[in-house]
């Protein structure tokens, strides 16, 4: 079957796609990680500056419409004390005038008619609602009106004098729209305080908002190459050098990701180079020492003729160490083997008491030959981690307690939970460890001063260090505790599944 060409549009489209996001990529960042971060406060903080400039544009136009407010009640209230003054004096002026009949009298009252109409034109130009210009309007009117009658007395002398009373009582009229302006621009202050109020919270929320995704956007920015030079360098630590590093963001970190590349690339042909010396040693050592061992073992069957006693000694010496041999560049091969899996192993969630079990299942027919038995205590405990690796460990753990036991001797083996860790105690009844080798029982090739009591090759003196390594793999620790009762105890710690 041939390949779509919708999935052939897709597949060709890849590089284009991975192309164009490394020029947004490059484009979106700045040339160095400071400038990243000084754009990236600077961007946070815009947000708040603008709130701060539009928080003191408002308190500046709320101000201004006080000073407003309050230039116009002070206003209003001396214009009509003035107005309510010059009202009474016209009234006293047209009194006397009545009274005495004085044509100079009139002068005078033209006088401070001329002050009440400047007086009453400034009231006019206030911000009078329709009611109060409507009664500012009456006073005026009615003084004009009265202004026509006083010369001739029309009306008669007292119904003049009453309708200047009652005049005087249209300007304290006057007086309480004074109050009432007040009033009226107190309340329409304290709106507009709230109505800023309510301005300045919508505007603070949404520069808040602005700023947090702002701030967001920064983090993401700031995060991304930080986090893969992290992850980068966690698989170097890790060994893993297959990967390629490659860090998107600022100039300067995507050197430093060119540097980690390089590395990576040293590092992984160094492994190589390293995996390849093994491999070539350990051939050019095998073949020899295949030899000596056909040998040694011709010498030991006769095949060249009969030996004498101190003859055969030799030659068991001979076969012994060749064997020895044999067996430490296995577990040589075998331990760069594991090395090289530590940066991959397989985690998942699994039951440490099964792995226990497995373990203790496959050392039984060694223990039964020898008479020993496991003292096993289990429960179940879960653990995040690679099962081969493990049980690697549990391995090497349970095939040394067999290998040191006495005949007829126990093995315990305790797992148990302690806080957020779980604790694998092994301990045999065997000669231990003594102390001078203690301080070095982990080291690569260790050789312990007391012997197998279990017939066969000693160890190479790699399984404890490669359990050790494996340990600290998982996030664990392996160690040989303090000396107590007969034998050797080891406790390995690994953290518990969360």
């Amino acid at each position: 079957m041939g390949i779509p060409a919708a999935a052939l549009t897709v597949i060709s489209l890849r590089p284009v796609l991975a192309r164009l996001s490394s020029l947004l990529s490059a484009r979106l960042y700045p040339r160095s990680f400071l400038k990243l971060l000084l754009l990236a406060f600077g961007a946070a903080a815009l947000p708040l500056v603008i709130a701060l400039v539009q928080t003191a544009l408002e308190v500046d136009l709320l101000v201004q419409q006080s000073r407003q407010a309050v230039g116009q009640t002070a206003q209003a209230a001396r214009a009509s004390r003035q107005l309510l003054e010059q009202t009474v004096a016209l009234e006293r002026a047209a009194r006397q005038y009545l009274v005495l009949g004085d044509a100079g009298l009139l002068a005078d009252y033209d006088t401070l008619r001329s002050g009440f109409k400047a007086t009453s034109s400034e009231l006019s130009l206030l911000p009078l609602d329709e009611a109060q210009l409507t009664e500012l309007n009456r006073t005026i009117d009615t003084e004009a009106a009265l202004h026509e009658r006083l010369p001739a007395m029309s009306g008669g002398k007292t119904t003049l004098a009453r309708d200047y009373a009652d005049l005087s009582e249209l300007a304290r009229g006057v007086q309480r729209i004074s109050d009432a302006l007040t009033d009226r621009e107190m309340a329409r202050l304290g709106q507009l305080a709230g109505e800023a109020e309510q301005r300045l919270w919508k505007q603070l929320l949404a520069m808040l908002l602005l700023g947090a995704g702002v701030f967001a956007l920064a983090a993401a920015l700031i995060a991304r190459p930080v986090r893969e030079l992290e992850a980068a360098v966690s698989r170097l630590g890790g060994g893993d050098f297959q990967a390629p590093v490659a860090v998107h963001g600022p100039a300067d970190l995507e050197r430093l990701g060119e540097r980690l590349e390089w590395l990576r690339q040293e590092l992984n042909a160094l492994e190589a180079q390293k995996a390849r010396f093994l491999r070539h040693v350990s051939h050019e050592l095998k073949t020899p020492l295949t030899a000596l061992r056909e040998g040694a073992e011709l010498l030991a069957d006769g095949s060249v003729g009969s030996l004498s006693e101190g003859q055969r000694d030799i030659v068991a010496i001979l076969q012994g160490k060749s064997r020895q041999l044999q067996g430490m560049i296995e577990g040589l091969l075998n331990a760069q083997r594991a090395l090289d899996d530590l940066g991959r192993l397989q985690r998942q969630p699994l039951d440490l008491a099964e792995v226990l079990r497995q373990g203790v299942e496959a050392h039984a027919l060694a223990a039964q030959a020898r008479d020993l038995r496991f003292a096993l205590e289990c429960p179940s405990l879960l653990v995040s981690g690679d099962r081969a690796k493990l049980a690697t460990v549990v391995d090497n753990l349970l095939s040394n307690a067999v290998k040191y036991s006495p005949a007829g001797g126990i093995i315990a083996v305790a797992l148990q939970a302690r806080g957020r860790q779980a604790w694998l105690e092994v301990r045999d009844q065997g000669p231990g460890v003594a102390p001078a080798d203690r301080e070095r029982i982990f080291d690569w090739f260790a050789q312990g001063g007391n012997r197998p009591l279990m017939a066969g090759v000693a160890g190479s003196g790699l399984g404890l260090a490669i359990a050790r390594e494996l340990a600290q793999a998982h996030g664990g620790r392996l160690e040989l505790l303090a000396e107590g009762p007969p034998g050797a105890a080891f406790r390995l710690v690994l953290p518990l599944e969360p």
